[in-house]
C-alpha cells in the first residue's frame, strides 16, 4: 500500500481513538471516499464503527511499524504476514462490514441446495440465484460469445454491479427489456427470499400476474428499483452462479476495495455430474444415452472433448484458489458436495465461519429440515433431499462404461479433489467401498 494512503489510515484510526465521535468519523470517511475511490457509489460508505479500541491500536502499531521500520512487536513479521493481518482486520477494504459471497459451481453439483444455506440466513441476507443466466442466454446468440475473455469480463462486471446493488448492468441482458425498471422475466426470481418479501413483492391486482408467483406468495412483476433498495438494506449479499468458468478472471472483482468478497467453489465427482445431467437434461444427452446402450464411446467425439474441457476448467480454477495467490488470500474456499451431503451442518458452519457471517438459527433449522427428508425430491432444482443418500444414487444409474470414460478424461481433476477410481462394475455399485478420500482443502 502506498505510504500516503497508509498515513491517511493512521489519521483515521487515531481520530477514532481520541475523539470517539461519530460525526468526526463520518466526515473523515467522506473525505477518504472522495480521495481514494471517487467513483464509489453512495450505497457503500466507509464504516469503521466495528473496529474496537484494541483493534485500532493494533492497526496503528502495525502501520507505523510498516512505514517506519521501527522495532516492535510486529518487527519480526514479514510484509506478507503483516498485510494478511491487516486484511483480516478489514482495513484494506471499504465494504462497511458487508460480506459478499460468490458461490461458484457447475450444473448438477448441488449448488441450488448449497445456495439455500445462505438464502435461508434471514433478513440480513440478499441472495440472487443465477443472475448470469440472462447474460449467457443473450450472448450465446451473439458472435462475441465465442470470445471467452469478453464473456468472462461481462460476467465479472455484472456480478460487480449486483454486489453493489446496481441492477442496471443486468437489465441490459433481460429479455424482453424491462420497462421503467420493471420486469416479469427475472430468471428464477422465486428462488430469492429477498425478492419475495415486502415491498419487493408487490401485491397481485389481477390474476394475469399469478405466473410471477414466489414460493410463499403471489407477486406482481419485479420492480428492480425496489430490489436495489432491498439489497442496500441488507447487511450481506450472496450470489450463486454456474457460469463463471475461470476463477482468475474474477481478480478485479475480488480486489475491488468497495467489496469484501469471499469465493466458495463447490465441486462434485465428475461421474456423478454426468449421471445427474443425463437425467436432468435428457434431450441434450441423447448421445451419451446411446453410448450407454451399445457400450462404445468414441473418445475423439466432441461430447467427450467437452466433458474433458469442463473438468479441466474446474481443476485449473481450483488450482488457482488452492495456490493462495495474494489477491485470493483468505478469500477462497473449496468444498466438495459429497462432504456437505455427509456432514451438512458441520460444513455449513465451516462455510459461515469462512465468510465471517454468524450462522443463523434460521439457516440451521432449514438445513435440518431439508437434509433428512424421507420424501422423494421432485424437479431438477429441488433442494429437499436426504443428502447422504442423494450423494450415492449416481453409482447405480451410470453404466460402468461411461464411468470409465469419465475417469480417463477427468482423471487429473478427480485426483486433485480426492475421488477414487473404480476398476469394475462391482466396485462401482458396492456402497461399502468409499469413493472419497479424506481430504482437507486448505
Amino acid at each position: 500500500m502506498k505510504t500516503k494512503y497508509a498515513i491517511v489510515f493512521i489519521c483515521i484510526v487515531a481520530l477514532v481513538i481520541i475523539e470517539k465521535e461519530s460525526n468526526i468519523l463520518s466526515r473523515v470517511s467522506d473525505k477518504l471516499i472522495q480521495r481514494q475511490t471517487p467513483q464509489q457509489t453512495p450505497q457503500t460508505p466507509l464504516d469503521y464503527s466495528n473496529t474496537t479500541q484494541n483493534g485500532s491500536l493494533t492497526v496503528l502499531k502495525m502501520l507505523l511499524s510498516k512505514l517506519t521500520g521501527t522495532k516492535g512487536i510486529y518487527s519480526n513479521l514479514s510484509e506478507e504476514q503483516m498485510e494478511e493481518d491487516l486484511d483480516d482486520l478489514g482495513l484494506y477494504n471499504y465494504s462497511g462490514g458487508r460480506k459478499h459471497i460468490l458461490l461458484l459451481a457447475t450444473t448438477r453439483t448441488g449448488s441450488s441446495f448449497v445456495g439455500e444455506f445462505f438464502n435461508q440466513h434471514g433478513e440480513n441476507m440478499f441472495y440472487l440465484f443465477e443472475p448470469l443466466w440472462h447474460v449467457e442466454r443473450m450472448l450465446t446468440m451473439a458472435t462475441e460469445a465465442n470470445n471467452g475473455t469478453v464473456l468472462a469480463g461481462i460476467y465479472r462486471d455484472v456480478l460487480q454491479g449486483l454486489f453493489l446493488c446496481d441492477f442496471s448492468p443486468l437489465e441490459k441482458f433481460i429479455s424482453p427489456p424491462p420497462q421503467d425498471h420493471v420486469t416479469p422475466a427475472l430468471f428464477r426470481r422465486e428462488s430469492s427470499l429477498s425478492l419475495c418479501e415486502e415491498p419487493v413483492c408487490s401485491p397481485v391486482i389481477k390474476d394475469v400476474f399469478e405466473r410471477y408467483h414466489c414460493k410463499t406468495r403471489r407477486c406482481g412483476p419485479l420492480n428492480l428499483t425496489l430490489a436495489s433498495e432491498s439489497c442496500l438494506s441488507k447487511q450481506h449479499h450472496a450470489i450463486k452462479t454456474v457460469r463463471v468458468r475461470q476463477l482468475e478472471t474474477l481478480q478485479p472483482l475480488v480486489e475491488d476495495p468497495r467489496l469484501d468478497v469471499r469465493v466458495i467453489q463447490l465441486v462434485r465427482d465428475p461421474r456423478a455430474i454426468l449421471a445427474s445431467r443425463m437425467v436432468a437434461f435428457s434431450s441434450k444427452y441423447q448421445t451419451w444415452k446411446a453410448w450407454a446402450q451399445d457400450g462404445q464411446v468414441p473418445e475423439d467425439d466432441e461430447e467427450v472433448k467437452r466433458l474433458k474441457g469442463n473438468c479441466d476448467h474446474i481443476r485449473m480454477s481450483a488450482e488457482v484458489g488452492l495456490s493462495r495467490p495474494r489477491w485470493l488470500r483468505n478469500r477462497y474456499m473449496l468444498v466438495r458436495y459429497e462432504d456437505i451431503a455427509r456432514y451438512p451442518m458441520q460444513k455449513a458452519e465451516e462455510m459461515y465461519r469462512f465468510t465471517g457471517i454468524p450462522f443463523s438459527p434460521q439457516a440451521r433449522e432449514w438445513i435440518l429440515r431439508n437434509t433428512q427428508t424421507t420424501q422423494e425430491a421432485s424437479g431438477i432444482y429441488s433442494t429437499q433431499k436426504n443428502s447422504s443418500e442423494q450423494a450415492e444414487k449416481w453409482r447405480f444409474s451410470i453404466p460402468f462404461t461411461l464411468a470409465q470414460v469419465v475417469q480417463r478424461v477427468c482423471g487429473p481433476t478427480m485426483k486433485l479433489f480426492g475421488y477414487r477410481f473404480v476398476d469394475d462394475e462391482k466396485a462401482l455399485i458396492n456402497k461399502s467401498i468409499s469413493l472419497l478420500e479424506e481430504h482437507p482443502f486448505h
